[in-house]
């Protein structure tokens, strides 16, 4: 008997999780893996739970903690949960159910709340039933978006044109509307489809001998767009979005103590791989005029 995990929930984490936080993890049931990847220098708690690995990546980064965390992955699928987020303690059954109804798909979306970080009652209330599968319509997004059927996920339009004026920065892309995904993130992916990304994307990453260009964040977005770009095929569904109640339970932390990122250097890599795709050079244009217009409000305002 095979004791390989059916999934595997990956953090990057600085080891600041709260304790609430680490219980309702410890409460996702059955043959789960758990992957907690820390900075260099951060001491790590001792564990006895025979589902976690811990690990220690030799760069700090969410890049790089993830990229780790990811690669070291043992399950057939795969979420990436941050340390401030919560999935709902039942979601193995919810995989295994899809994936045995939908083996090619390659992501299941996970409906997500989002939750104020000083909303404690809601953050910390029973979580409520997750819907039937077996008894989910499925249907495309509808106009109105009610969250009742299992809906269809499209691939990324990959193929939309470069918007001349994105490169002056005369317009704000537009091009990531619609029912597509962009980003990694609170998903449960087919693992194999991730580690092959991976590898790749750490070659992209190569300029020349041993230098390599590794941005600080944003595997988010990178790795959710590189899969699609990696694996592309015109107008393919790719996975299904679960209806209401949520699965994911998203902290919202306000906009003044969230530390400044700029997410252009990872968006660059896309562009890098896959120069084919007018999606990608869109993306770059719109986020390098944002940190260029970020960067000097910042300095005139000091």
């Amino acid at each position: 008997m095979s004791n390989q995990p059916t999934l595997s929930i990956v953090t990057a984490t600085r080891g600041n999780f709260t304790d609430y936080w680490f219980e309702q993890l410890l409460a996702v049931k059955g043959n789960v893996e758990f992957i907690l990847v820390y900075p260099p220098g951060v001491s790590n708690q001792p564990i006895n739970d025979p589902r976690f690995k811990i690990i220690t990546s030799p760069f700090k980064g969410e890049v790089m903690q993830r990229f780790i965390g990811l690669l070291n992955a043992s399950g057939l699928y795969t979420l990436a949960l941050d340390d401030d987020d919560y999935v709902h303690p039942d979601v193995l059954q919810l995989v295994k159910e899809y994936f045995a109804t939908f083996p090619d798909s390659w992501v299941l979306r996970l409906r997500m709340k989002k939750i104020d970080i000083t909303d404690e009652e809601r953050i910390r209330s029973p979580w409520e039933p997750i819907p039937d599968f077996k008894q989910l319509d499925i249907a495309p997004r509808t106009q109105n978006d009610k969250p009742i059927i299992l809906q269809t996920l499209p691939i990324a339009p990959l193929n939309n044109k470069l918007d001349a004026r994105l490169l002056i920065g005369a317009c704000e892309r537009r091009d990531m509307h619609g029912a597509h995904i962009e980003n990694f993130n609170n998903k449960v992916w087919q693992t194999e489809l991730v580690h092959q990304s991976l590898a790749e994307l750490a070659e992209v990453m190569k300029i020349k001998g041993n230098l390599h260009w590794i941005p600080s964040w944003s595997l988010d977005r990178l790795l959710g767009l590189f899969i699609q770009a990696k694996f592309f095929e015109e107008d393919k569904t790719v996975g299904h979005w679960m209806p209401l109640p949520e699965q994911i339970r998203y902290i919202v932390r306000p906009s003044s103590i969230k530390e400044l990122r700029f997410y252009v250097a990872a968006d660059g890599l896309l562009a890098k791989r896959f120069p084919q795709y007018g999606y990608f050079k869109n993306l770059f244009f719109d986020q390098l005029w944002i940190g260029l217009k970020i960067f000097i409000r910042r300095s005139f305002s000091k």
